[in-house]
């Protein structure tokens, strides 16, 4: 049986990457936030959220706090899950003739194309962390 450190190391390429994924979603959400102040508020709160969020959980994962990576799988995977719902919702508005909703709708698609590539490196980094460490027997 592997042991619960295996699961929950995060190397610090992974959280490297986590922070940028934090930052990106940040300005995105500034961005978001920007393109309609009056409407888009919960652009800069998502984005800054979960940027924030991400940033932190990439910060402890580097100084080695070890429930940092399946932290960041859970809180990542959730924004995903969100993302493709907002996404879907602002493409079938462009569809429906409202141009307005283009660029949200586009900032949302680049949110989630990051989220599904930052899930995809913190799955790989599990795995990788999973392989590498001995069964508990083997000590």
């Amino acid at each position: 049986m592997k042991s619960m450190e295996s699961l929950n190391a995060m190397n610090t390429k992974t959280a490297g990457y986590l922070m940028l994924y934090g930052a990106f979603l940040i300005v995105m959400g500034l961005l978001g936030y920007l393109s309609n102040p009056e409407k888009a508020k919960t652009a800069l709160m998502s984005g800054g959220t979960f940027g924030a969020l991400s940033i932190v959980l990439g910060v402890l994962g580097a100084r080695g706090v070890r429930w940092t990576l399946p932290a960041a799988v859970v809180t990542t995977g959730l924004l995903a899950l969100v993302l493709v719902w907002r996404a879907n919702v602002g493409w079938l508005a462009v569809i429906d003739g409202k141009r307005e909703k283009l660029f949200a709708a586009s900032l949302i698609t680049l949110m989630l194309a990051a989220s599904v590539l930052m899930l995809l490196c913190l799955l790989k980094s599990q795995k990788t962390a999973e392989a590498e460490q001995p069964a508990s027997g083997e000590r």
